[in-house]
């Protein structure tokens, strides 16, 4: 995982998405029982993504974005 790419994700949801730092770690459950996000914020997410480094995240599968460390592979791999 590139730690560059995963911090400016978390960085992205804290002040996007209002989520506590302390709250989020990089293997956070997004929309599970840690994080608790809805599909509202999976777009936030989508813009976010793209707003920062210019990938587009539309229709994606949902494994993508279980946590910042598949948000940050996935971006990686697409970079």
């Amino acid at each position: 995982m590139n730690q560059e790419i995963a911090e400016k994700i978390k960085n992205m949801l804290v002040e996007s998405l209002r989520i506590p730092a302390e709250e989020l770690e990089y293997d956070s459950e997004l929309f599970g029982d840690d994080i608790g996000l809805d599909s509202i914020d999976s777009i936030e997410i989508i813009a976010g993504i793209d707003e920062l480094f210019g990938i587009d995240m539309t229709g994606q599968a949902k494994e993508n974005f279980q946590s910042i460390e598949t948000l940050a592979a996935y971006v990686e791999a697409h970079i």
